[in-house]
């Protein structure tokens, strides 16, 4: 009795993977790039106006290192998406007390997981829709101001 061998009808094949791969790919890869860049320029209006546009550029930039026009779109969307979900993030944090670095630092590690999870299929999509919505929840949620003791106070 021998060891059976196993046929495989088709070949494995990286071609048939198709260009919706490596948009999401570049989508999520994007997204990680503007949670990044929000991250470290989020502060205010205009820093957060040029966090958005060189997220997008940097995205843009990614998609055309690794494809070409849809690649770069999905890139570019992928960046903007990124910077208006951790915006509300690392604005909150950072209105609330937080040290800048330290909000740079973990959003960053953040940033870091996004885009290893961008390389599995059709996770790079779900991040640029997640990331986007998760902000826009804790923006719905956050208080203007913490009351501390004046919350005790009597009017």
């Amino acid at each position: 009795m021998g060891a059976a061998t196993v046929k495989c009808s088709t070949p494995l094949d990286s071609a048939s993977v198709g260009s919706w791969y490596w948009i999401g790919v570049c989508a999520g890869l994007g997204v990680a790039i503007g949670v990044l860049v929000a991250a470290v320029l989020v502060g205010s209006r205009m820093a957060f106006t040029a966090a958005l546009v060189l997220a997008v550029g940097a995205g843009v930039g990614v998609g055309f290192l690794i494809g070409d026009w849809p690649e770069a779109v999905g890139g570019g969307t992928g960046g903007a998406l990124g910077a208006i979900g951790s915006a509300q993030v690392a604005s909150g944090a950072l209105r609330r007390g937080g040290a800048r670095f330290g909000t740079a630092v973990f959003v960053g590690l953040a940033a870091l997981v996004l885009a290893a999870l961008a390389w599995i299929p059709a996770v790079g999509f779900i991040e640029a829709a997640v990331v986007p919505a998760l902000g826009g929840r804790l923006r719905g949620r956050a208080p203007e101001r913490y009351a501390g003791l004046r919350s005790l106070a009597k009017d």
